[in-house]
């Protein structure tokens, strides 16, 4: 079983886990993107009737990866809440779990197109863009080189695939040489399909998807057309 796939980016070894987060053990970092917290109250201000379950459910998947990883640095992506006033409506619980997951971390909070502005009262530093030892943490992507590697989110990157007769669509990261397009964290995101447009012009020579399944991570290569049949043992990429 695999819990994390490992990948080299810019010279560094990362570690893709199957729950969607990104960690870099030689920086003691953990990254995950687009939390969207705060989606079911948002829906409900719309007269959206949907379960407020959203942001606890997230928020204790986010608390078992920093206290099974236990970073030093925990970098969130952007869209980290739905909507400009999503952290005033944290409930009292929610608002206290945050507090214990970032206690004693160092928090970089990355602006995204749902949450582009500081929020004061939340603990943690803001960027537009968090550069650390030459790798770019950005929410929308932008220009990536070998030279110049990024991580982003803001896609919400998805794929399909048949097994066992049926067709099973999960989140999945996006990789190469350059980039790494992370999945939504979030519970009630949805998502891209990773040869849509907008992910495939990310990577005009291909790449590797890997589809975070329940108990494993698996690992298939893409080249403009349909996927091809994943490898199911659950081994992960050749870093």
């Amino acid at each position: 079983m695999t819990r994390a796939a490992p990948w080299h980016l810019g010279g560094h070894r990362l570690l893709l886990d199957r729950a969607g987060a990104l960690v870099w053990p030689e920086r003691r970092l953990l990254a995950v993107a687009d939390l969207h917290l705060e989606k079911g109250s948002a829906a409900a201000l719309r007269g959206q009737l949907v379960p407020p379950l959203d942001t606890a459910a997230t928020l204790a998947r986010l608390h078992a990866l920093v206290r099974n990883y236990r970073p030093a640095t925990l970098v969130l992506l952007g869209d980290s809440f739905h909507d400009a006033g999503g952290h005033s409506r944290l409930r009292a619980s929610d608002a206290a779990l945050l507090a214990r997951i970032t206690s004693g971390l160092t928090l970089r909070w990355v602006l995204g197109n749902h949450d582009p502005a500081p929020q004061p009262d939340l603990p943690g530093s803001f960027h537009a863009e968090h550069i650390e030892h030459g790798l770019s943490f950005r929410h929308i992507p932008g220009p990536a080189t070998a030279q110049t590697p990024e991580i982003s989110g803001h896609l919400h990157p998805k794929a399909q695939i048949a097994l066992r007769g049926t067709q099973v669509t999960r989140p999945c990261f996006v990789i190469d040489s350059c980039r790494v397009l992370m999945p939504a964290f979030g519970t009630y995101t949805g998502g891209l399909d990773l040869l849509a447009p907008p992910v495939a012009a990310l990577f005009p020579r291909g790449g590797r998807a890997l589809l975070l399944g329940e108990q494993s991570i698996y690992s298939f290569p893409f080249a403009g057309r349909r996927p091809r049949q994943p490898d199911l043992t659950g081994r992960a990429p050749a870093a």
